[in-house]
């Protein structure tokens, strides 16, 4: 928590990990004060000493927030979820919660990572043809999941995390 009390949100503007959170904040109307980690300025202030402390992954986001730390966007999303829960981003249904959370990870684990530079930067001369090929099928999967389960949002008619994890996905995608 920063002097004023507020949470802090330690953020790069596109990284699409830190947009579902900033979504989650917004959406459950936490006010927060944010740090901007540059991701490129500097080698990448993500690898400072100082951010290492907060993040040992060094990776944004990070969250502080009731005297806590929390990496990684789907654990700071159910943090909030479990101790804010209005509005919910989870459903009480079991099935639906499930159905929110496959999506989720389906979107974090198997499509993300192969939108990040980072990641591609490790993967030779020219990872593009085989990223895309491989973010397709990610997203071909998760169409036919959505079939399924869409209702005016990913998993019914109410916003919930999975539709917080879509959103800046896509916006990558097409960039």
């Amino acid at each position: 928590m920063s002097a004023s009390g507020k949470p802090i949100l330690y953020s790069y503007f596109r990284s699409s990990c830190s947009w579902r959170v900033r979504i989650a904040l917004a959406l459950k109307g936490i006010n927060y004060e944010t740090v901007p980690i540059n991701l490129i300025k500097d080698g990448g202030q993500q690898f400072s000493e100082e951010f290492e402390a907060l993040n040992p992954m060094k990776q944004v986001p990070a969250l502080k927030i009731d005297g806590i730390i929390i990496g990684q966007s789907l654990a700071i999303i159910e943090y909030l979820e479990e101790t804010r829960p209005t509005p919910r981003l989870l459903p009480q249904d079991p099935k639906k919660k499930a159905s929110v959370r496959m999506i989720s990870d389906l979107i974090s684990s198997g499509i993300q990572p192969l939108q990040n530079l980072s990641v591609l930067k490790q993967m030779g001369d020219n990872p593009q043809p085989w990223a895309q090929k491989v973010i397709i099928s990610g997203f071909d999967a998760l169409e036919k999941i959505l079939q399924s389960t869409a209702g005016k949002y990913c998993v019914g008619d109410e916003v919930s995390m999975a539709d917080l994890c879509l959103v800046p996905q896509v916006a990558n995608a097409e960039r």
